[in-house]
């Protein structure tokens, strides 16, 4: 975090040059962040992203999660520096960023494939590069999960010479069971826990029928990221805003020290009402009750 300010760092009362978070106590003094993943305005935010940030900013958010560069549309259409000027005019940081790597994570994949996202992270003061998501025709064995589980530990080596981080962010299809294993369980065994965090997603793991706390004993100190998005009551394939579905969330943050998560970051799928006031709903709820 020194090179990079990531993200907000919560410590104590401190405001330079970080961002407090008031309510968030946890049993040690370890610095936690919470932000947005910007994925959650996907269908509002191309033409609108200076309209965008300044609103979230208004709602309170001091730091962002990145999502849907490419080399062609850039940010929505801005260069990366035009982007972070964006971010910086509205007091956001961005500590971690998605970034679709599948041509890296082909049986034909090379270094270059991935390694021009390094700039990209760095110019923003990124700290992580998350991979999101995996192509399903890269993930039909688990023997194919113990192949890609090499190419994270590559990606990490190309992250940590750059001073950043890798992080992998789950759905549910890596709990999927193969005689026994899934591969989840095989990333989190066969990568370097020097090179390669997890961002885990509440929502999947527990629509998966697998349980966040399980996973912080069961491999302590590995996620430092999570994205906090609730479960509808009515039909679990959809979000709703956090504190009105089913997930504990008390529960997990409650053992939230096991999994040595730093970053806290809100998203949500979908919306019943106006995506702001939705989200200042559980922006609000993580402040007051969690």
């Amino acid at each position: 975090m020194i090179h990079r300010k990531t993200f907000l760092k919560l410590s104590g009362l401190a405001l330079a040059g970080t961002v407090l978070m008031p309510s968030l106590t946890f049993a040690s003094n370890k610095k936690r962040t919470l932000g947005l993943q910007l994925y959650s305005l996907r269908d509002i935010i191309d033409g609108n992203v200076k309209d965008v940030m300044k609103k979230l900013a208004d709602i309170g958010f001091k730091g962002v999660e990145t999502y849907g560069y490419s080399p062609e549309r850039k940010f929505w259409g801005f260069e990366v520096k035009e982007f972070k000027k964006i971010l910086d005019g509205n007091g956001l940081l961005t500590p971690s960023g998605h970034y679709g790597v599948n041509d890296f994570l082909g049986i034909n994949g090379t270094d270059s494939d991935f390694n021009y996202l390094l700039d990209v992270a760095n110019t923003l003061e990124q700290k992580y590069v998350i991979i999101p998501h995996i192509a399903e025709e890269l993930r039909t064995s688990i023997n194919d999960y113990k192949r890609l589980s090499d190419k994270l530990n590559r990606a990490g080596e190309m992250c940590q010479k750059a001073g950043l981080k890798l992080g992998y962010h789950n759905h549910d299809f890596e709990f999927f069971d193969y005689n026994g294993e899934n591969g989840f369980d095989v990333f989190l065994q066969n990568t370097d826990k020097d090179l390669v965090d997890f961002e885990l997603d509440l929502y999947w793991v527990i629509r998966a029928g697998s349980d966040p706390v399980s996973l912080f004993e069961k491999y302590p100190g590995r996620f430092k990221l999570w994205h906090v998005k609730d479960m509808s009551r009515k039909d679990p394939k959809l979000n709703t805003e956090i504190g009105s579905g089913s997930i504990n969330f008390e529960e997990i943050f409650n053992n939230a020290e096991k999994s040595g998560v730093e970053h806290f970051i809100i998203e949500q799928e979908n919306f019943e009402m106006d995506p702001y006031q939705s989200l200042t709903k559980s922006f609000d709820y993580i402040q007051n009750n969690l």
